[in-house]
């Protein structure tokens, strides 16, 4: 099955790197946080991947191109015309169509451009700023057993601040967050069937708003529950927070070997 990854947008909210680069360019280990996405769903045995690149896309299409280069140990011979040998070959067993969806498309215009390399045929979806240590054969099953047109997976983010008991507008009691008081938000991570084109009409089309509202008001959108680890990568704070996590050996969206 193929994913489709989302890697188009400026990402302004981290503007200390992604002035440079897209941010699903952006290094954890000195790894793009896209890698990093593609070895979780290859670790689970999907390796065919759509890349949705706007955003300086030419950078992500040089990155795959000189994979190898970046990866494994090469030698240039220079005596015969720069000949190249690669050495210890690290490459991954992946299938990666990286497509200029445009510089200002909307997330659903991104999906519907890259539809003729998908075909009439259920897919994946994530965004190209998020890890997780989630099985997705696990939301595959769920999406396969209730037959809706899409299942996205919600994850609880939380309170960022301790809380109050009251009883009217008497305060009761105090404690601290704990993940309970949050919301569930989307964390990505989709599975749709390829009815989904159908409601998308252009590039101006916001997945999020336009097309998810949509499903749910047809009741043809279902929410995969998961409370294992979450974690996008919208700021500073939280990229390095996951940089701290690689570097310790601490990382739980690592799932591979």
């Amino acid at each position: 099955m193929k994913v489709v990854l989302l890697a188009g947008g400026f990402g302004s909210r981290i503007s200390e790197e992604s002035h440079l680069k897209p941010k699903p360019m952006i290094e954890i280990g000195e790894k793009p946080i896209l890698w990093h996405i593609m070895k979780e769903y290859s670790a689970r045995g999907f390796n065919e991947f759509i890349i949705c690149a706007g955003y300086k896309q030419h950078i992500i299409k040089e990155w795959f191109a000189n994979y190898y280069l970046y990866n494994c140990d090469v030698t240039f011979d220079l005596t015969r015309d720069n000949h190249m040998t690669i050495h210890n070959n690290s490459s991954e067993p992946w299938k990666v169509t990286v497509v200029d969806t445009g510089l200002n498309t909307m997330t659903g215009g991104r999906i519907k451009r890259v539809q003729k390399y998908i075909g009439n045929k259920r897919f994946m979806l994530s965004y190209g700023d998020g890890v997780s240590d989630v099985d997705m054969n696990d939301i595959l099953r769920f999406h396969i057993s209730h037959g809706k047109i899409a299942t996205i997976t919600s994850v609880n983010i939380g309170q960022r601040f301790g809380t109050m008991e009251m009883d009217g507008d008497t305060i009761t009691a105090f404690r601290e967050k704990n993940d309970s008081d949050g919301s569930r938000i989307n964390a990505g991570y989709m599975v749709l069937e390829p009815e989904i084109f159908n409601y998308i009409q252009g590039d101006n089309t916001v997945f999020e708003k336009d097309v998810l509202e949509k499903l749910a008001s047809e009741n043809q959108l279902k929410g995969y529950r998961y409370d294992g680890y979450w974690q996008c990568m919208d700021t500073k704070r939280e990229h390095d927070r996951l940089e701290e996590l690689w570097a310790c050996g601490n990382a739980p969206w690592k799932v591979w070997e």
